[in-house]
This record gives C-alpha cells, sequence and structure tokens, in this order.
C-alpha cells in the first residue's frame, strides 16, 4: 500500500508514560504467564493435585485472556481508557496477591483468572491508545516497541520463573510484580487521557461471546484427543466434525445475528486477511518454540529449567532492539522490506532446526533462535501496523481486538499443537523419553517450517498484487 511522504511529528511525555504504563501491565501478565510453566513440577508437590490439573493454570489462562479479548472492540467503545486500565490494574493487583497466599489449586487458580482478565484487557488497551494518539509516521516504531511486550515476556517468563523458584519458592514469583503494579497504577493515572467512542446503535453480543468460547475450547480438546489417542483415533476424528459443525453454527449465527461483539466485515478486505494470517503465525511460531525448545534442552540436553530459559535469553533480547528497527523501517519505506526479511529469517531459522533436530547442542539453538526471533520481531510489529492502515474510524476498535484476540490464542494453540504431536509420537515410539522428544520436536520443527513459508509466500504476494502496482 502507498504510504505517502511522511511528516514529522512529535509524541508528548503524557502520552508515552499512557502507552508504557499499559505496556508494562500487559508485560507483566505476560512474564507471570510463562514463569509458572516451569514451576509445575514444584507445584504438583506443593498443592497435591497431577500435572494435568496444574496445566489448567496456563490453559485456563490463555482461554480466559482470548475470550476477554473477544469482547474489546465493545469495551474500547464503551468505557474511557483510564476506566479500563483501573480495572485491569485491580486485577492484576488482586490476582496476584490471592495468588501469593492461595492454600490450595481453586485459589490459585481464581488469583489466575483474575490476572487473565487483566491482560485480555491491558494488551488491546495498548494498541488503542498507539492507534488513536501516535500520527501514522510513528505508528511503525510505537507497534515495534508494543511488540517487545508481547515478544519479550515470553522468552523472559521461564528464565524469571526457574531463578526465582530455585532460590526461594514459586510465590516470590507473585512478590516480585507487586511493586511494579502499583507504580503502573500511579503512572497511568495522570498519564491516560481519552474518552470512548460510544456504542450508539451496537449491542453487546452474549451469544457470540459464547460461541467463541466454545469453538476456542473445543479446537484445544480436539488436539489434545489426538495426543491422548493418536491422530487417526475415532476421538480425534470425531471431534475434528464436532468442531467444524460448531464452528458452522457460529458462522451462521454471526450473520444472522443483530448485535455486534466485533465486525467480521472487516476480513473482507485481502490484506487485511493475510497480515492477521502472518501475526498469528508469528505467534504461533514463537510461543511454540519457547514451549518446545527448553523441553527439548531439559529432556535431551539434561539441562535444568533456568539454563533451558537463559538459553532463549540472546535472541530475546536482540529481539527487542530489532523490533523499533523494523518499525522505523515499516514508517520509511512500507511493509515490504521488514516483512520480507522476517519471512525469510523465520523460514531459514524454522528449516535449521528441522535439518539439524538430532544433533542439536546448546550453541546451535541459541544461534538458530538468535535468527527467527530477529525475523520474528521484524515481521510482528509491521503486520499489526499494516493491518490497522486497512480500516478507518471505529472500525479500528475491531481491527485491534481481532488481532489481539487471535494472537492470544495463537500462542495457547502453538503450545497446544506442539506438545501433543510430542505426545503423539511417545504413543506410537519407543519407551525412551528421549527418543520420542527427539522425533516430536522434529515434526514440530517441520509443520513450523512449513508456516513460516507460508508467511512469506503471504507476504510476497500482497507485494506484487497491492504494494507494487501502488508505488
Amino acid at each position: 500500500m502507498k504510504r505517502g511522504k511522511n511528516v514529522e511529528e512529535t509524541v508528548s511525555l503524557r502520552v508515552k508514560l499512557s502507552i508504557l504504563a499499559v505496556g508494562l501491565l500487559s508485560f507483566t501478565g505476560i512474564l507471570i504467564e510463562t514463569s509458572m510453566n516451569v514451576t509445575f513440577p514444584t507445584l504438583v508437590k506443593d498443592l497435591q493435585v497431577s500435572l494435568g490439573t496444574v496445566q489448567w493454570l496456563t490453559t485456563g489462562y490463555l482461554l480466559l485472556t482470548t475470550i476477554v479479548m473477544s469482547t474489546t472492540a465493545y469495551i474500547l467503545k464503551k468505557f474511557d481508557p483510564l476506566k479500563i486500565f483501573i480495572f485491569a490494574v485491580a486485577c492484576c493487583f488482586i490476582g496476584s496477591m490471592i495468588c501469593l497466599v492461595a492454600p490450595n489449586f481453586p485459589i490459585l487458580m481464581a488469583g489466575r483468572l483474575l490476572q487473565a482478565i487483566a491482560t485480555g484487557l491491558s494488551t488491546p488497551l495498548m494498541f488503542s491508545l498507539i492507534f488513536e494518539e501516535i500520527p501514522s509516521s510513528k505508528l511503525g516504531l510505537y507497534t515495534g516497541l508494543a511488540g517487545i511486550v508481547i515478544s519479550l515476556a515470553p522468552a523472559l517468563g521461564p528464565t524469571y520463573g526457574g531463578i526465582i523458584n530455585g532460590i526461594w519458592t514459586w510465590r516470590e514469583i507473585f512478590v516480585g510484580v507487586l511493586p511494579l503494579i502499583i507504580l503502573l497504577f500511579v503512572i497511568g493515572v495522570f498519564s491516560i487521557h481519552g474518552k470512548a467512542r460510544g456504542t450508539k446503535g451496537i449491542s453487546f453480543d452474549y451469544g457470540s461471546v459464547i460461541g467463541l468460547a466454545v469453538i476456542f475450547s473445543v479446537i484445544l480438546f480436539t488436539f489434545d484427543q489426538a495426543g491422548r489417542y493418536g491422530w487417526t483415533s475415532a476421538q480425534f476424528l470425531l471431534w475434528i466434525i464436532v468442531s467444524l459443525v460448531i464452528f458452522g453454527i457460529f458462522v451462521w449465527y454471526n450473520r444472522k445475528s443483530q448485535r455486534q461483539l466485533i465486525d467480521f466485515s472487516i476480513l473482507k478486505k485481502p490484506v487485511l486477511r493475510l497480515r492477521l494470517f502472518s501475526y498469528f503465525s508469528l505467534q504461533f511460531i514463537n510461543i511454540g518454540l519457547s514451549f518446545v525448545l527448553p523441553i527439548f534442552a531439559q529432556t535431551v540436553l539434561k539441562m535444568n529449567s533456568a539454563q533451558a530459559g537463559l538459553m532463549l535469553l540472546p535472541g530475546s533480547l536482540l529481539g527487542a532492539i530489532v523490533g523499533p528497527i523494523a518499525g522505523y523501517l515499516y514508517d520509511k519505506r512500507g511493509a515490504a522490506i521488514p516483512l520480507i526479511t522476517s519471512g525469510i529469517l523465520i523460514t531459514l531459522g524454522s528449516a535449521a532446526f528441522w535439518i539439524k533436530s538430532e544433533s542439536l547442542t546448546l550453541m546451535s539453538i541459541t544461534l538458530i533462535y538468535l535468527i527467527i526471533r530477529i525475523g520474528f520481531n521484524f515481521g510482528f510489529g509491521a503486520s499489526l501496523s499494516d493491518g490497522s492502515m486497512q480500516v478507518t474510524g471505529s472500525s479500528k476498535s475491531d481491527q485491534n481486538s481481532l488481532f489481539s484476540m487471535m494472537q492470544q490464542y495463537a500462542g495457547s494453540l502453538g503450545t497446544n499443537i506442539l506438545s501433543v504431536v510430542i505426545s503423539a509420537v511417545a504413543l506410537t515410539g519407543s519407551r525412551n523419553e528421549v527418543l520420542n522428544t527427539i522425533a516430536g520436536t522434529k515434526i514440530d520443527f517441520a509443520l513450523l517450517t512449513v508456516l513460516s513459508l507460508l508467511v512469506l509466500i503471504s507476504v510476497i504476494y500482497v507485494y506484487f498484487r497491492y504494494e507494487k502496482k501502488n508505488n
């Protein structure tokens, strides 16, 4: 798309602080989410529950976050940004306090669900503030910075959680974030301004919320059946049919309903559809690898949880630096350069993991992951920025909510599918856990390579079909 000549405009300190406050609140939620993953063996012993039960601390959190994000197209129009922020901060703080003192699993789960509400509100709010208050000449830069929040926290989480759990206990994970939440509240109260657009003529669609919750849950459950019984099992095939039927009913309902949760008609725009595909796929790869690589490192390379987390740290830090650079390139030159660079790098990195899966070492994992992280951060913010340029007015709230919801679900689905592949291999493989993990991760890397290649193809298609002829 032709972007035109940029006009340099300044961004006030107040706007910068408002984005910082909301962004770091979102960062905190995502950091805690991935920090808890490395504490599961400890929680099984401390809370006297099974690993399958403990995993709901992540699965339930991600599901509720996704569902809350699906409502934000309406919420961002209904309520002022400051009111949404204060409610999100309250949920995060109270949830953290509950988790800190939780005597059993149900209480801990309740705290995690409150934190899920906070993250589900804060991430779309962060992007809403960017789209509303940042001039178009700097949009890429600020979405690149915001992308750091989403991409860096999942990679830092295992390191933070592993170190804290090793030195103290899992409860101190929540102690560490309480002062930050209070500080963010103070900054946000004084810096977040703005009024809601209003919901005149729009009714909240409770049916769509329930429908999306059912669809997201059923899809995860369907793939779980493959991990339990195999890809060709009757259980898995039956639940595929159930998922398709429920999805068909949801599509029919949205066409007939007079209410509106998200205006899905924006997906009629081909460039927006393809940017959403890129955005979803990049997050699928990002969160999927942050799950698979530590599992591989601990099971095959016999590292501990802290070492496995630190292995990902160089790529995460370099990726954080690259994000704003990619955003600057987007502002100056358009979407083609950052997105094509992203597609090439993630495809090369995923293919390298696939080819070397049976001979990976600490050093090779770190270096290949470095390439993928650079590729991810080159494309993640640019996909969102270019998606937002396809819509105007109140449709930006729908686009923001849709992209936020799908990137969150991408992480949940990525973790689910890649873990199911490893579990399914164990059903038919040997009894050797190391060999099963190697075989399962090899298939995972192959899937990620195909997905990366599809992202690259979509970017090239948009460039030649829509962008090049307009330049």
